[in-house]
């Protein structure tokens, strides 16, 4: 009995070591799949905004004198923010980072057209523009609430990745840290807010 008691205890620190690995593994499989919908419900919250947008020009090109400038900075900005994605498993805070800029140039060009637009009786008083104008407030919102679900789907999947013992086996396995969703450049600015009342 003797001597296999070595060949015991090897056995039982294998399979140990095999269920802690395979237990570690799926976790963080679980929790990734977790970023991934995250993110998933992040990338449709923005295709309904961009959708929302394709009509919202659509209505504003029939009003006859509308600045141009102004549609086309909001359409340029559209086409650039449809045009890039990001694979979630292999996110890099770099690609989050720009993902954002040119989610927030879309944002900003929304709201100088919706600035633009007070200046327009018509606009203000089409029915359809005024829905997709409330439309797109209601999808501003889901998009921040995604947004937030992507970080708090994240948080958990960070920690088990890089708390100790789990960070040893995490980089062998790649499993990388993810980025959170960080405020948009400058948001941390005092806004200035002007009334003209002449």
């Amino acid at each position: 009995m003797k001597k296999f008691l070595p060949l015991i205890i090897i056995g039982i620190l294998v399979i140990g070591l095999f269920s802690w690995g395979k237990n570690f593994n799926n976790t963080a499989v679980t929790l990734d799949e977790s970023v991934n919908e995250a993110w998933g419900n992040v990338q449709t919250s923005y295709q309904r905004r961009n959708d929302l947008i394709g009509n919202l020009v659509n209505t504003v090109k029939g009003a006859a004198d509308f600045e141009k400038s102004t549609l086309e900075a909001v359409i340029n900005a559209r086409a650039k923010a449809t045009s890039m994605n990001i694979d979630p498993s292999n996110i890099t805070p770099e690609q989050l980072a720009k993902y954002n800029e040119v989610q927030g140039g879309l944002s900003g060009a929304l709201k100088s057209l919706l600035v633009t637009v007070e200046r327009y009786p018509e606009l203000k008083a089409n029915q359809n523009f005024l829905k997709l104008q409330d439309e797109l407030t209601s999808t501003e919102n889901t998009i921040q609430t995604a947004r937030t679900r992507f970080n708090e789907a994240v948080k958990p999947y960070n920690n088990h990745v890089r708390q100790f013992p789990g960070n040893l086996i995490a980089g062998i396995l790649d499993f990388d840290k993810k980025p959170y969703f960080d405020s948009e450049a400058g948001a941390d600015k005092p806004v200035d807010v002007e009334f003209d009342f002449k």
